[in-house]
């Protein structure tokens, strides 16, 4: 069963613009920012090649910034560090390179770098030089020297788990609130664009518009086999339901477990990655949840009294999560 979904979101950031920061030795033209294009047709996308001296760089964005004013800006790796520096805008940070100088010499980058894709002044290499090395020093200590504190809700952090190149978390947690992992490594892939980035994107666009979606309660247990595996296409159905709701996953509290509710927000982490960010609640009254659908197959914890749309998940209607899928896809977000 194939899905348009998966090949573009027409309606995430319509009608708006995205300033796009490649990281170092890349482009305006790379891959990513095609991918971008593909998945998020209905925004405008600038992606300028940026300077090789970083305060050339951070000029000819904040200059950008002003004249474009962008509603989304999204940096990866060097550009993300970057993007960091552009208060006042909603960012997404991928793998962020706060520590450039150190990154250049752990990772052997000093000498001759050549640029993975093409650029539009036809430039082809250039001489990482110990100056230039600590021209980067420089730009990264005026990171998180702005009004960070009022960039709390604006500013998304997004890290790898396996990425062996850059490892920020902390020192972006130490500052912002909304530092996320998501299973991926240094570089961008589609995957990571699809299943990690655009629902933040698409957290995003719902802020700005001031859209509420429709809230589906998934319980954790319907997204389980016995043998505590996720159940056959639950990430699918998941990443199928984001396009059009609001997803929540619910678990009843063990009281004899101080240690679950963390062990219940890993699993759902393990099984659909970054949309169970903030997204898990722990209740034993499932007919207290405020939202419009449960997805669950028993009648504990108040299931029954649910006063939303109650999907009895195993019946003969909903044996599986492909009818799951089939069923909202004729809702289409109702």
């Amino acid at each position: 069963m194939e899905n348009a979904y998966v090949k573009s979101f027409p309606g995430v950031m319509a009608g708006k613009k995205i300033l796009y920061v490649h990281g170092f030795g890349s482009s305006g033209q790379s891959g990513t920012v095609a991918k971008l294009r593909e998945l998020l047709p209905g925004a405008d996308i600038t992606a300028p090649d940026l300077p090789i001296h970083p305060a050339e760089a951070m000029e000819l964005l904040r200059g950008l910034c002003a004249t474009e004013k962008p509603d989304l800006v999204i940096g990866t790796s060097m550009g993300g560090m970057f993007a960091e520096m552009l208060y006042g805008f909603d960012r997404i940070l991928v793998n962020p390179a706060f520590l450039m100088a150190d990154d250049i010499l752990k990772n052997n980058m000093l000498g001759k770098v050549t640029f993975l894709n093409p650029r539009a002044d036809g430039m082809k290499e250039f001489m990482m030089t110990k100056q230039l090395m600590e021209e980067y020093r420089a730009i990264t200590e005026r990171c998180f020297t702005g009004p960070v504190a009022d960039d709390q809700g604006r500013v998304w952090g997004l890290f790898g788990l396996e990425d062996p190149v850059v490892h920020t978390f902390d020192l972006f947690a130490a500052h912002y609130r909304n530092a996320l992992r998501f299973h991926g490594e240094h570089r961008m892939n589609d995957s990571i664009l699809l299943h990690s980035v655009l629902p933040v994107v698409q957290w995003i666009d719902d802020g700005q518009r001031h859209r509420q979606r429709n809230i589906i309660y998934v319980c954790v247990e319907r997204t389980m086999e016995r043998d505590g595996k996720p159940a056959p296409s639950v990430a699918k159905a998941v990443r199928f339901l984001l396009e059009w709701y609001d997803l929540y996953f619910v678990a009843a509290p063990q009281p004899n477990r101080p240690d679950y509710a963390a062990e219940v927000q890993q699993w759902v982490f393990e099984a659909v990655g970054v949309p169970s960010f903030r997204h898990v609640v722990l209740t034993n009254r499932k007919d207290l949840l405020y939202g419009d659908y449960l997805i669950d197959g028993g009648t504990d914890g108040g299931s029954a009294s649910f006063m939303g749309t109650r999907i009895d998940f195993g019946s003969e209607t909903f044996k599986t999560w492909e009818e799951v899928i089939e069923y909202f896809g004729r809702l289409g977000g109702q």
